[in-house]
């Protein structure tokens, strides 16, 4: 794996006997396996002078030169602006707080409903007959 544009430099070299070299610009930050033919290379903790035309070559036998890809993978590493979670995560809490009190008084709002509303569905007895027997109402008779 080759560096190809800002820095040209070797970044990995893998013998098909197994022996890798790894650029020490990339050593704990390159990970990679192979099965026959094929290489599969993982960068991590990317920098910013990381970024360039990454390219695969293979070196002939017998012969001392490299054979590259045509095309290669070009890798831009831009900076990530770092943000404070201490005040994003209070935020979520208290979100989150805000949400169980209203469902809360949302479920207390509703029990009070339907106990109330048990009273207005009540039947009532149709056969109960209601006589005024109080002394204003035989005021008007003839009995005295």
């Amino acid at each position: 794996l080759l560096k190809t544009q800002r820095q040209p430099e070797r970044v990995l070299y893998v013998s098909s006997q197994n022996a890798s070299i790894i650029s020490s610009a990339f050593t704990n930050r390159l990970e990679y396996s192979k099965e026959e033919k094929k290489i599969v290379i993982t960068l991590h903790n990317l920098r910013k002078n990381d970024s360039d035309l990454y390219v695969c070559a293979g070196v002939l036998k017998k012969s001392s030169h490299l054979l590259a890809s045509r095309s290669g993978t070009m890798v831009l590493v831009t900076e990530v602006e770092k943000t404070d979670c201490s005040n994003s995560s209070w935020a979520i809490y208290g979100l989150i707080i805000v949400v169980v009190v209203l469902l809360f008084s949302e479920l207390l709002y509703c029990t009070l409903c339907r106990v109330n509303m048990k009273k207005y569905f009540k039947r009532e007895e149709r056969n109960a007959v209601y006589e005024d027997m109080s002394f204003s109402s035989r005021r008007s008779t003839l009995v005295r």
